[in-house]
């Protein structure tokens, strides 16, 4: 297993692809790790040089100490990227992978070819709400919310239909731990890049789902329309988008990369 001991985190990476092949990006939503890519990189190693990693609190990586902040979050993939010797890449994040592909872009536009931004917004939930989710998390531990947490992830549709990868997703969440979760909870209650995301120069892709609570649509729309140049993609899914429909998701990010 590959680690880079990073400035103020270890995290825990996977490479796959031709080494000659641009190198793409791929950062999980809150509470999954670089497992949840699993069904695009068949796919995705045909056309890059597919990098993932676990967000510092989840999976493998470290949990350091305290609340984070996607300044720290976005820092973390420059260092990966120096530990690797990449200087450029294509970035996807989903979820609290936007924003951190957001905060990258903006402190460091020299390392994004490409942006891609799915099941995200600029302001993504309320300070309130993330609060909430902290306080809960204390209370009830990811172990017991994992199954209910899961169904805002995938339709209903979805879940009768894939009990088993349903339940993948279940297992990925209980596995996350509970400090990390409620850190990274921290970075999503104070982040808000309304006010910032115009700044961005790299073309940009913004995926959202008809069905998503998380992340609606309209913010979605709201976020492309407010970066330049930026497209909008909308999927029959909810906030897991790429899990739901890997091949559609997957056709769309390497469309839009691959031009």
């Amino acid at each position: 297993m590959s680690y880079a001991e990073l400035s103020q985190a270890r995290l825990f990476y996977v490479i796959d692809g031709p080494a000659d092949a641009p190198v793409l990006v791929l950062s999980n939503s809150l509470g999954t790790c670089s497992d949840m890519w699993a069904r695009q990189i068949p796919e995705l190693t045909k056309h890059f040089r597919v990098l993932r990693y676990d967000t510092r609190g989840h999976g493998k990586s470290s949990i350091p100490d305290g609340e984070y902040t996607f300044t720290q979050l976005a820092n973390d993939v420059a260092e990966l990227l120096a530990h690797l010797n990449i200087k450029r890449a294509h970035f996807c994040g989903l979820s609290m992978g936007g924003p951190t592909g957001i905060a990258l872009a903006l402190a460091h536009p020299e390392l994004v070819g490409k942006l891609v931004l799915c099941n995200t917004a600029a302001r993504i939930g309320s300070a309130e709400g993330w609060s909430t989710r902290i306080a809960a998390v204390a209370e009830q531990t990811l172990e017991k919310m994992a199954p209910t947490l899961v169904e805002r992830w995938l339709t209903d549709g979805y879940r009768a239909a894939e009990p088993g990868l349903t339940q993948v997703l279940i297992d990925m969440l209980r596995r996350t731990p509970d400090a990390g979760y409620s850190a990274n909870c921290a970075a999503l209650r104070d982040a808000d890049y309304r006010e910032h995301v115009s700044a961005i120069t790299a073309p940009t892709l913004v995926i959202s789902s008809t069905h998503d609570l998380a992340a609606t649509p309209a913010q979605g729309k709201e976020l492309a329309a407010a970066i330049p140049g930026a497209r909008y993609v909308e999927l029959n899914t909810s906030h897991i988008s790429n899990w739901e429909q890997p091949e559609a998701y997957t056709r769309a990010v390497v469309d839009f990369l691959a031009e």
